[in-house]
């Protein structure tokens, strides 16, 4: 009885999801750089996208978050925050 509860309780867990970019010629990425993630304000969210906003920003890690999801509060320099609204399109890009 209980099984449909706890399949759909996983779902938000599965929209919140982090990919990692590989270092290119062995040279380690940078920290995250702010300036161009303004650019990708409203653009739905697409693995696509990510790579774009990976390689603009400079970071290693990109962290999607769905509207209401929670996420820790820990710092990391390598990592891009993407934050998305109902229609799932960037409403926020933030280091981190």
């Amino acid at each position: 009885m209980h099984r449909p509860i706890i399949a759909l309780a996983m779902i938000p867990l599965a929209a919140c999801t982090i990919a990692e970019s590989k270092p290119v010629d062995g040279m380690p990425m940078a920290a995250c750089r702010q300036e161009k993630l303004d650019s990708f304000l409203g653009q739905p969210a697409s693995q696509e996208l990510g790579a774009r906003i990976l390689a603009a920003s400079g970071s290693r890690v990109i962290r999607w978050v769905p509207k209401g999801g929670a996420v820790t509060m820990d710092f990391r320099a390598d990592r891009v925050t993407v934050a998305l609204d109902e229609a799932n399109r960037v409403e926020r890009a933030s280091c981190g």
